[in-house]
């Protein structure tokens, strides 16, 4: 009877995959911590507007719910049954990314996302994804012959079509992130030095045209403007706006001190001097109510989900689970530095969330999604 059950025993154990508790566990914590950063960085506004302070809070909670779902399942799935339908996927958003020009909803000349009852869905966020998915499969198929110049233009085309999707809509700081995650996952995939150099020194010759060119919105040139001059005394509106948000930002930072002001007690935060709080500004009110101490805690466990992402891609059973992981590493740890790095004035600004804290409910979404990819790749590893 004994061996009996100790077969039983053994045979569950195989079928449920380890997956990544450190991963898990950090995730959860750095969810709940945004939840209730969003909850104090909308209260007051609502309650000045007469309406329910829970707003965001019941959102936010129910979007880290359906994300934790997401990850689950996500995490269930043989990462490996992805790749046969990586193009099909690819193509599908191409069709969304397109049809938010037709049928989608717009607000101050952008074009984004989807109205689903409560929940709006903005494909660029899923682009991410689908984009590290379709390049990851190509890579992998061409493992064994390397990649050449042939290969390198189908990328670049692969890639080149929603980017400019993505671009145009606008939304230059998701666009940012799929050019660096492309580049990132060519140079795991084994591409030659000489022409990661050349696309290199190509996208920066292509950012210089676009700015100088006039290809961005002036919104757009105006943070880049203010990023590299912020003593600028320009009488530009959308210059002025721009210096104005990014020294709000400074001061509710500076404002928390090394312990913060406590939640539910940042003078900046609860008077609303910061815009977009609640959204691209979430680290302002985790900086002034739990101080220096406790954003570096909240960037110590971004960090320790980035590690483990990493550490998943290290582990990886084959080329396909490597790339996708190291192109989902570099997703969360660059979204991580340029959130919070906006917002002390070390990066422009840009309309990019901070993973698991910034409200919204595609991006909680995706970044659950993003883990759980994670955790599929890494509990079905090279070794045990």
């Amino acid at each position: 009877m004994k061996t009996t059950l100790d077969r039983t025993h053994a045979a569950t154990r195989r079928k449920v995959p380890p997956f990544d508790l450190i991963l898990v566990t950090a995730t959860l914590l750095v969810s709940v911590i945004g939840v209730v950063m969003v909850y104090t960085a909308t209260r007051g506004s609502l309650l000045a507007a007469g309406d329910d302070p829970k707003t965001f809070l019941k959102k936010q909670g129910l979007f880290v719910v359906l994300g934790f779902i997401t990850m689950v399942v996500v995490a269930l799935i043989d990462y490996r049954r992805l790749e046969p339908i990586a193009n099909i996927l690819y193509w599908l958003i191409v069709l969304a990314l397109l049809g938010v020009f037709a049928v989608g909803s717009s607000a101050q000349g952008a074009a984004r996302w989807f109205s689903v009852g409560p929940l709006q869905l903005q494909p660029s966020e899923f682009a991410v994804l689908a984009l590290i998915l379709a390049v990851a499969s190509y890579c992998a198929r061409r493992e064994a012959d390397g990649l050449a110049w042939s290969d390198v233009f189908r990328l670049l085309i692969m890639a080149g079509i929603p980017i400019v999707l993505v671009l145009v809509q606008p939304d230059l700081g998701t666009a940012m992130i799929m050019v660096i995650v492309l580049l990132v996952l060519l140079a795991v995939a084994g591409l030659p030095l000489r022409i990661l150099i050349m696309l290199l020194v190509g996208t920066v010759l292509l950012a210089v045209v676009a700015v100088g060119g006039g290809f961005l919105h002036h919104y757009q040139i105006a943070r880049l403007t203010t990023f590299l001059n912020p003593n600028s005394h320009s009488t530009n509106p959308l210059v002025q706006e721009a210096i104005y948000n990014g020294q709000q930002a400074k001061n509710a930072i500076g404002s928390g001190g090394l312990f913060g002001s406590g939640i539910g007690h940042g003078v900046e935060t609860n008077l609303g001097y910061v815009p977009e709080q609640q959204t691209d500004f979430i680290f302002t009110a985790v900086a002034e109510q739990l101080g220096f101490v406790g954003a570096v805690g909240v960037l110590a466990l971004l960090g320790v989900i980035a590690w483990r992402v990493l550490h998943a891609a290290v582990v990886a059973r084959d080329t396909f689970g490597r790339l996708i992981c190291a192109g989902l590493f570099t997703f969360i740890a660059f979204s991580v530095f340029q959130n919070a790095g906006m917002t002390m004035g070390i990066m422009p600004i840009t309309g990019i969330p901070l993973p698991f804290v910034s409200y919204g409910g595609t991006a909680v979404l995706v970044f659950f999604g993003a883990v759980g990819l994670a955790l599929s790749v890494g509990a079905r590893r090279k070794f045990r």
